[in-house]
């Protein structure tokens, strides 16, 4: 995806969003060892976005999928009522394609950290909706953005290995992605949680 691509991707401002994160590059540093996070984790991460960037697609479907299959999650991309809203559906799936590559090709830098935050917000009360311009069910708790670790980390696995890499090159993406994953959902909690647990 080109740089002109990525601009155009609605609600998409990496880079330039106003919003700071107040985790620093020392926490953050902290929290890269907590999770294991190596320089080859690094590379298996640009690897896996090199065997992605083609299927983006297909694994929003799955995900999609199991969202849908789950009126408690589908909730939160529905009205008050329970009408799902299908242009805030159609707004943020870009944004996911989107996340997908990022997670495994951006440097977990000042820039990357300040747009975990931003996403963070977009799940609670202060955010949601806001981007989108929506009336969707607000906020999602906490306990379902962990929880979702794993099925984006477990369906991932089939994706990572569809290009013919060896089962330990797959098993390094597949470990690396799952570590990147539980690092971005444990940025994403800081708002849930009192400022000084955060």
């Amino acid at each position: 995806m080109t740089t002109q691509q990525k601009t155009q991707i609605a609600g998409y401002d990496f880079g330039r969003t106003s919003t700071r994160s107040p985790v620093t590059e020392e926490e953050l540093d902290k929290l890269l060892k907590t999770v294991l996070f190596t320089d080859d984790d690094r590379a298996a991460l640009r690897m896996a976005g090199d065997v992605l960037e083609d299927q983006t697609d297909r694994v929003l479907d799955v995900w999609y999928g199991f969202v849908a299959d789950h009126p408690h999650l589908m909730a939160y991309f529905s009205t008050p009522g329970g009408e799902p809203i299908q242009r805030y559906l159609d707004r943020v799936r870009p944004r996911f394609a989107q996340w997908i590559l990022d997670t495994c090709r951006r440097p977990f830098d000042r820039a990357w950290l300040d747009y975990q935050e931003e996403i963070a917000l977009r799940h609670t009360a202060d955010k949601k909706n806001v981007t989108d311009g929506v009336d969707a069910t607000t906020p999602i708790p906490l306990r379902y953005l962990v929880a979702f670790i794993y099925p984006i980390t477990a369906t991932m696995r089939d994706f990572l290995a569809a290009k013919g890499h060896s089962a330990e090159e797959v098993e390094a993406m597949h470990q690396a992605w799952f570590k990147a994953v539980t690092l971005q959902a444990a940025l994403w909690s800081r708002p849930y949680a009192r400022e000084n647990h955060a």
